[in-house]
């Protein structure tokens, strides 16, 4: 996961300056593949802290019965809208949509 910072200029006395920095909040989609073959579509903040909440039987009903979960999919957003809108869309995909996007991102990772 990429992490995105915010940068500041604080003018202090005498003409010195103090840059600080701050995380950029990043909102991500992101797809599961389950131990039965199946795929769970959600929404978080950390995908990595998500992945393993599910593994824990955390994450949600419908993973805690078809663990262990594998992280197959992620897309990051600006705003919590957006990756909601995507997550919404994502769920109305057919099982074979699901896995051609997933096939697609994997030979995209690999390219890079």
């Amino acid at each position: 996961m990429q992490l995105y910072w915010h940068y500041h200029f604080h003018n202090l006395k005498g003409g010195a300056g103090l840059i600080t920095r701050e995380p950029i909040k990043r909102y991500y989609t992101y797809m599961l593949r389950c131990a039965d073959g199946t795929v769970y579509s959600g929404y978080t903040t950390d995908p990595c802290r998500r992945v393993a909440a599910h593994n824990r039987g955390c994450g949600s009903k419908y993973t805690r019965s078809r663990l262990p979960v594998e992280l197959v999919f992620v897309e990051s957003f600006a705003t919590k809208g957006e990756a909601l809108s995507r997550e919404a869309a994502l769920k109305k995909l057919t099982r074979a949509e699901k896995l051609s996007l997933i096939s697609r991102s994997a030979a995209l990772s690999l390219d890079r």
